[in-house]
């Protein structure tokens, strides 16, 4: 699993992000377990906005079969990310539970715009090899830790 620590989130305030280097340093040491590579690389390949390095990913990597990974805090405000649906078109969806969005997540304006290529949970292991759009969300053990916790020297 690669961890993008991107350089700049533009529907946030570009004043409340550590510099990057520490962000990624904060991300490994919450990343213990050795199949996370965290990286920076965005910032390497010039790249502002997720479709871009799904775009570059998909250009430079044709052998892998990704899969997208996103909180479910995030999908609610997917439909605001520049080129939703072709980020949509390029890769699987994974989209993770979070505390406070179980009901939420499922009823965004993405997850109705795509409801009908929703996979049920247990097709999940499916994912990589669905041709998008195709999406699943997933339950589980939920975990509070964000982004601005760690900003903040807290673990949730």
């Amino acid at each position: 699993m690669w961890w993008l620590v991107t350089p700049g989130n533009p529907l946030k305030d570009p004043g409340q992000l550590a510099p990057l280097d520490e962000r990624i340093a904060q991300a490994r040491r919450v990343a213990t377990d050795p199949r996370i590579i965290v990286t920076g690389f965005e910032a390497a390949i010039g790249s502002r906005y997720t479709v871009e390095t799904l775009v570059w990913l998909r250009r430079h990597r044709p052998d892998l079969r990704f899969v997208w990974i996103m909180g479910a805090d995030s999908l609610g405000s997917f439909h605001r990310w520049r080129r939703f649906e072709e980020i949509a078109r390029l890769m699987p969806i994974a989209v993770i539970d979070r505390p406070g969005h179980t009901l939420a997540a499922p009823a965004a304006r993405a997850a109705r715009r795509y409801a009908d290529a929703r996979l049920p949970e247990f097709e999940a292991p499916a994912l990589p090899s669905r041709k998008p759009p195709a999406w699943v969300f997933l339950h589980g053990p939920r975990s509070a830790l964000s982004s601005t916790a760690l900003r903040a020297g807290r673990s949730a």
